[in-house]
């Protein structure tokens, strides 16, 4: 099989991509979370929970 670096290259390539975008969905989780929990913090300083 003489295409096997380019299959390669690019299973590589789509790995690395999938593996950004779960880094993508990990950090805007957190973000995510850090927002709910502020804004769960000024609910209760409210006093409307």
């Amino acid at each position: 099989m003489e295409n096997t670096g380019f299959l390669l290259a690019a299973f590589s390539i789509v790995w690395a991509v999938v593996f950004g975008y779960i880094l993508l969905m990990v950090n805007r989780q957190r973000k995510l979370r850090i927002e709910i929990a502020s804004l769960k913090a000024t609910l209760k300083e409210k006093g409307i929970e």
